[in-house]
């Protein structure tokens, strides 16, 4: 089973694509497009892996901003990753337990073993490609 991570800056920080919706958007079309976006994926939706909440800071205005992040397991159905917005140096596709090791959030490590979890209970095996 492989996944694909988007990175940033070098040294490379490895994470998940994720992104804010757009005016009437629901959760499962900011996701799609999102990761259309980030990585140049094109992918359909196989199940809900849940939701993180974090806060986070923009230390020039001090504000601290509350984010929820519900995440999707996914398999490509077209695209190619040379596709990807420029928010990203780069995006890769991982073998799973890579991409576990690979993530720099802890909560996004929680994320990547909820979809683990969830394959195996839908395949059986854990075999496959997903996003």
């Amino acid at each position: 089973m492989e996944t694909v991570l988007c990175g940033r800056s070098k040294p490379v920080r490895w994470s998940l694509a994720k992104g804010t919706p757009d005016p009437g958007e629901t959760l499962e079309e900011t996701a799609l497009r999102e990761v259309r976006e980030e990585t140049g994926l094109e992918v359909e939706i196989d199940g809900s892996l849940g939701s993180i909440d974090y806060w986070f800071a923009d230390r020039e205005r001090d504000v601290r901003f509350h984010k929820t992040v519900h995440f999707y397991l996914m398999v490509p159905v077209g695209g190619n990753t040379d596709q990807h917005d420029p928010e990203f140096d780069v995006v890769e596709w991982f073998k799973a337990e890579d991409a576990v090791k690979s993530l720099v959030y802890a909560n996004e490590v929680d994320v990547m073993q909820r979809a683990l979890a969830l394959i195996a209970e839908k395949d059986g095996a854990g075999s496959g490609e997903r996003v």
